[in-house]
């Protein structure tokens, strides 16, 4: 991380506000890489990946609140990577469940304000002569997008790279104004509360971590198949799984019981690698419509709706006149506000785009990424959908008090996903006996499919 001092940003200063408020609360992302083994021993790891941990954003630097309360990024050259790099071994036999609690335990314990916001983890025992590291950073330094940038950066042999974003776009004043206007009026109609449910309250100090798999091609060609993209796929799928939950609970799936808080990325040149550069859409999930297609239609017509209504324009206008405001007073409504008990959003869902291309560290390959989205606010749980070459893998966080039954919605999202990616995939038609002879029912995969005249990107991007 450089070595400049600069203040934290609206969204940045919000996240400490968030954890301050709520002893039970523990807001950093985390990423955990799975490498093919055997994995370095201490002194080697800290050799080759120590000097490019200290050069990312903010590793040298503690959070310091200012004399008008604005949190600040100041230099600590006492930084250490004895306190950061850190090692543990996986429990016995170091399978899955093995890897799954122990991310949950390291990610529940909050990070020392006294340093730096960050940790490494070298997890030792895993199953198949594996090995992993867990790369925990507070939320207030990064976002998830950010949070890939800084992972690509520290598996290559660039300390520093650019960030990713699209060109920041110039609409007529006018035209901006509009769909501010429109997005405004979008969020301020997501305040009215949810149908109750068990999947929001409060919650403890403790967590579950689950992980799903699935093909990233296969998934975008579902995706293609029914005029759709990667992130409808997997909202669909998170819906399914949700309803799963509530049925197995004896809940009745009500149709407006889910509204998911979808982090949208507005990272572009202008913004670097550290901070928040975020803004949200707020669909609801289709819970009580069983059928996937009929649900996978309803997620992209909302989140089509969504994008044309100015939502993140908004949000990002809200955030850009909250600079205005005095910090302290600022921070003091975010912390009140975080104590209050909110009915508004049941669940949070992010989907971030990764590196297409193998990673290695330390000499090692890496195999997987698995996200890690941390719970605030009375969320019970939170989805991240992370892409990484040809796969897609979809790390659930649940309360550990409120949520034994994680498990369940891991299965149901893995479970509607291989629906979706089946009712893609066309049938094999017996080859004929005569030559011209065609199969009699045609194509029943395209008779599925919802027109549209566009071909949607297979990737939207997110990130929390």
């Amino acid at each position: 991380m450089t070595a400049t001092t600069r203040h934290l940003g609206v969204l940045d200063t919000a996240f400490l506000d968030v954890e301050d408020a709520d002893p039970h609360v523990s807001l950093a992302i985390g990423s955990v890489l799975v490498l093919d083994g055997p994995p370095p021993d201490h002194a080697e790891f800290v050799a080759r990946v120590g000097p490019r941990l200290l050069s990312l954003p903010g590793a040298t630097a503690t959070v310091r609140r200012g004399p008008l309360g604005a949190p600040e990024l100041v230099e600590d050259h006492r930084s250490s990577l004895d306190h950061h790099v850190r090692r543990v071994a996986a429990t016995a036999p170091g399978d899955d469940a093995a890897l799954h609690d122990l991310v949950a335990s390291i990610m529940e314990q909050r990070l020392d304000r006294d340093h730096p916001l960050w940790e490494c983890w070298v997890v030792e025992g895993l199953a198949g002569d594996r090995w992993a590291v867990v790369l925990k950073v507070h939320h207030c330094l990064v976002d998830g997008v950010g949070g890939v940038d800084l992972l690509t950066a520290l598996c290559t042999d660039q300390l520093t790279t650019s960030p990713r974003g699209v060109r920041p776009s110039t609409p007529s004043p006018l035209r901006a104004a509009r769909r501010v206007v429109r997005g405004a009026a979008e969020l301020i109609g997501a305040a009215v509360p949810v149908a109750t449910s068990s999947l929001i309250g409060p919650i403890g100090a403790r967590r579950r971590y689950r992980v799903v798999r699935a093909s990233l091609p296969e998934v975008a060609a579902a995706g293609r198949a029914f005029g759709a993209t990667v992130n409808d796929v997997v909202l669909t799928a998170v819906s399914a799984g949700l309803r799963a939950l509530l049925l197995a609970r004896g809940e009745p799936p009500y149709a407006r019981a889910v509204r998911a808080l979808v982090p949208v990325s507005v990272r572009d040149e202008r913004t670097g690698l550290g901070g928040n550069a975020i803004s949200v859409r707020l669909p609801f999930l289709p819970i009580h419509i069983t059928d996937p297609l009929e649900a996978l239609d309803k997620v992209h017509r909302a989140m089509r709706h969504r994008r044309g209504t100015g939502e993140s324009d908004a949000g990002q206008a809200f955030l850009a006149l909250a600079r205005h405001a005095c910090p302290r007073l600022l921070s003091s409504g975010v912390r009140l506000g975080a104590r209050l008990p909110q009915r508004s959003i049941t669940t949070v869902t992010t989907n971030v785009p990764g590196p297409r291309h193998e990673l290695s560290l330390a000499g090692r390959a890496v195999a997987e990424i698995l996200p890690y989205v941390p719970l605030a606010l009375d969320l019970r749980t939170g989805i991240a959908a992370l892409t990484y070459q040809n796969h897609l893998t979809i790390g659930i966080t649940g309360d550990r008090t409120t949520t034994p039954d994680l498990d369940v919605l891991a299965t149901n999202i893995d479970h509607e996903l291989h629906r979706l990616t089946t009712l893609a995939t066309p049938p094999r038609q017996p080859k004929a006996i005569r030559t011209g002879t065609a199969p009699a029912n045609g194509d029943p995969g395209r008779r599925l499919r919802t027109t549209t005249s566009q071909r949607p990107s297979d990737v939207s991007t997110s990130g929390s």
